[in-house]
């Protein structure tokens, strides 16, 4: 019954909150869809770190667990070994991790000393902040502690195919029961967060801000300045 709940019933009562909630909050809260910009109350230090290290490793994430989906057969079809593809996600996808984790600690630390930001910031920024370094620092520790002086697991012959079987309302639960324990945390653990995502600012991960990465920094100036040239 455990091994039901955890990967069949739960995984779908987190996407039904996801998709639902985010439907939800686009229809009647608009306006907190979109993540306020910070950089009035500070940009000079901690924001130009971390934000960029947090959405470009938070995009390389995504696209390598992509990667994850596609069925083994396929890259042994094309020439692509096993043992090519765990050099290439223990490098890639450990840098990858990597980014995520040092943005999101350096965002988080930036939520703590600065006044100005610390007052604007509520329970669910934090929450979802330190929701990502723990999911995304599992995901280093896989990738560069466990594949590398354990084993390198073969999680396309079973993790891979238990989400792709979740997609087609076919799931094939028994086959996370192998897998071992620091793998299901971390999966349990991002269904966790997608849950969390109509509740929080990771919302606004459906806008695609990929223009953002690349945009000028918002410019303010302060008001006394016009009064005092008499504008």
């Amino acid at each position: 019954m455990g091994a039901i709940f955890w990967w069949v019933i739960f995984p779908y009562i987190t996407l039904a909150i996801m998709i639902f909630g985010s439907i939800y909050r686009f229809a009647y809260r608009q306006m907190t869809w979109v993540a306020p910009s910070t950089e009035f109350f500070e940009k000079k230090k901690w924001l130009r770190i971390g934000s960029p290290l947090f959405h470009y490793g938070l995009l390389f994430a995504f696209f390598g667990h992509l990667m994850m989906l596609i069925p083994i057969e396929f890259y042994r079809a094309i020439g692509v070994t096993d043992h090519l593809y765990h050099q290439f996600a223990i490098y890639a996808g450990g840098l990858a991790g990597l980014m995520v984790v040092a943005g999101a600690v350096v965002l988080l630390i930036r939520k703590m000393v600065i006044d100005r930001v610390r007052v604007h910031a509520t329970f669910a920024d934090f929450f979802s902040v330190i929701s990502l370094i723990i999911v995304a620092g599992l995901g280093v520790y896989m990738t560069l502690i466990y594949n590398t002086t354990v084993v390198a697991y073969e999680y396309r012959e079973t993790i891979g195919p238990w989400i792709r079987s979740l997609f087609v309302f076919r799931p094939q639960y028994e086959l996370m029961g192998g897998v071992p324990f620091v793998f299901q945390l971390h999966v349990i653990t991002a269904f966790a967060l997608f849950a969390s995502i109509p509740f929080t600012r990771l919302v606004h991960l459906y806008s695609a801000p990929v223009h953002y990465l690349n945009r000028p920094y918002q410019q303010y100036r302060s008001r006394s300045a016009y009064k005092r040239k008499g504008i």
